[in-house]
């Protein structure tokens, strides 16, 4: 099937087998391997990225779903001048990574619930569902979330 997939603000006009999954597709016929995929069966959540504004597992997502829509990836945190984002230097400053497997899909469904929620610094229970909805077998997760509360504190500061 012929799809146009609009990744990172860049069009990608695909032709693509039906049954083929948007992690592979990112992956394959996009060039962008910062999608992991762990499990293949939506638990750990490495492959998250964002569809039109949500945060998704690539690997239960076919990439006919996405045709026309907007994919954000890993890659697509960085700014235009290839600055790490907040969120990512948050990452860094906590410490919150240790193989690195996980952590595009931890970026990615922190930058989703940033983007929906200003409030998030408000809510650390919020934060602590976002961390337990992916698998790390590195940190012990609390530098994820100290990341990730770090990076909603600047926010609500930038915004205040």
């Amino acid at each position: 099937m012929k799809i146009t997939l609009t990744v990172n603000g860049e069009e990608f006009p695909l032709d693509v087998e039906p049954r083929r999954i948007l992690a592979d597709v990112l992956r394959e016929d996009c060039g962008l391997t910062g999608t992991h995929l762990g499990c293949e069966h939506g638990v750990c959540g490495a492959c998250t990225v964002l569809v039109d504004g949500e945060a998704v597992r690539a690997c239960l997502m076919l990439a006919v779903q996405c045709d026309g829509g907007s994919v954000r990836t890993v890659e697509g945190l960085t700014g235009s001048d290839g600055e790490p984002s907040a969120l990512q230097r948050a990452f860094s400053t906590e410490h919150a990574l240790q193989c690195g497997f996980c952590t595009p899909g931890f970026l990615m469904v922190a930058a989703g619930a940033l983007e929906a929620d200003s409030t998030l610094a408000d809510h650390p229970e919020r934060v602590d569902h976002i961390v337990g909805s992916n698998i790390c077998r590195c940190t012990g997760y609390e530098p994820i979330r100290r990341a990730i509360m770090r990076a909603a504190q600047e926010q609500q500061q930038a915004t205040t």
